[in-house]
């Protein structure tokens, strides 16, 4: 008897015994920060030449806007089993598999030839974005709760960076003629190295399985979705920024060739700057009023270039859309990460995958609207997004 209530206590000390990690923080928020980045400059990448892969494949706003819809399907077929696996595995784990498999992606759209091709290796980057994605989110939620402090927006400011990074490295394959496929290939092979030198020191361990013996197919609890609502928002107007920002300083603005990267690299580097002051910014007026006025800032900044389409206004608006974005989606994250209902990698898999849908479905709605009226209209539609996003806020008593 004696043995087994020995055995019994060692069993009981194994499973609720904390995993301790093997790094400092420090350096598990380099490495997660690193995971970030190299996620970031891998959609950058692909964002930086959809305008030459248009013009290659002779494609009209409309058509681009269809096939971007292959992106969101392969995000939404993916949306129930992403948490799942995080939660079972570890998003140690699966981040390590899945941001080699990324980046692997991405290189297939440089062989796209045709509009079909296109479609599919879209929805193959989707379905891969979509776990790699949850599992870094769900590293930066647990690497949160290391230091007891925010600094999810931090972490996002990483992914910024990467994206202003990318636009930059795109402007200079362009201008030096490199074909997108090995434009694409030369990020492979960074971010390949990035998850070699540094998977061994993201936050280990794994959720409870106990939390992870769900139905695959579960209605979300009510805060979960208002704030993935909120990231919707947020995220279909980055989108919007990413994917048509060019082509709106090019067509609307009527910029030079030479400026016509200027809307979104300023939009990006406003966009970074308001994530590494955002987490001062929640500890010193909270969370809920950190996103009203955030909210307030993306409608300013889409009407007013919407409004005045000229290279100065044009500018200082999507500079205003940066700072406005830059908060909102890190901060539902974090939100989402500390609820105790739901595991973590659950619980930020619900609301990412509807924030991402945004994200996805934005650049397909300016489409849409674009061959419908213009892309001038299509800006002040996702300008009202702002708006939205701060009356949804305030019916949020999980938000501080």
């Amino acid at each position: 008897m004696e043995e087994i209530n020995a055995n019994q206590e060692l069993s009981n000390n194994i499973v609720t015994k904390p995993v301790v990690a093997v790094s400092s923080p420090n350096r598990i928020r380099l490495a997660v920060s690193l995971f970030y980045f190299g996620q970031g400059i891998a959609f950058a990448s692909w964002a930086s030449r959809i305008p030459d892969l248009k013009h290659s494949l002779g494609l009209s706003d409309g058509t681009l806007g269809s096939i971007l819809l292959a992106l969101p399907l392969g995000q939404l077929l993916t949306m129930p089993v992403s948490g799942r696996l995080v939660t079972s595995y570890g998003s140690k784990k699966i981040l390590t598999i899945t941001a080699p498999l990324y980046v692997l992606a991405l290189s297939n759209l440089g062989l796209a030839t045709a509009p079909w091709h296109l479609a599919v290796f879209l929805f193959l980057f989707g379905v891969i974005g979509n776990m790699c994605n949850i599992a870094v989110n769900t590293q930066g939620s647990e690497a949160e709760k290391l230091f007891g402090r925010p600094i999810m927006t931090s972490f996002h400011g990483a992914w910024s960076i990467a994206g202003f990074s990318g636009a930059l490295v795109g402007l200079l394959m362009v201008n030096l003629h490199v074909i997108p496929y090995y434009h694409f290939w030369i990020i492979v092979i960074l971010i390949w190295c990035n998850v070699l030198l540094n998977h061994k020191h993201l936050v280990p361990g794994k959720g409870s399985p106990n939390q992870s013996k769900t139905k695959l197919f579960t209605m979300p609890e009510g805060v979960l979705l208002q704030l993935g609502i909120i990231g919707f928002c947020s995220m279909a107007t980055e989108g919007a920024m990413f994917d048509w920002s060019g082509v709106y300083f090019k067509d609307i603005v009527k910029a030079p060739s030479s400026l016509v990267i200027l809307g979104y690299a300023s939009f990006m580097v406003m966009m970074a700057t308001g994530r590494f002051v955002g987490d001062k910014i929640i500890a010193k007026v909270g969370r809920k009023r950190t996103i009203q006025i955030s909210g307030l800032i993306i409608s300013t900044g889409m009407f007013l270039s919407v409004f005045f389409p000229f290279v100065v206004s044009a500018t200082i608006g999507f500079m205003l859309v940066g700072i406005g974005v830059s908060s909102i989606v890190p901060t539902v994250y974090s939100v989402a990460g500390k609820n105790g209902k739901v595991a973590p990698g659950i619980a930020i898999a619900i609301v990412s995958s509807v924030s991402y849908f945004g994200f996805l479905m934005g650049p397909p709605l300016i489409g849409y609207i674009s061959q419908l009226s213009s892309l001038r209209y299509s800006y002040a539609v996702i300008g009202c997004f702002g708006l939205l996003v701060s009356f949804l806020v305030t019916k949020i008593s999980a938000v501080d």
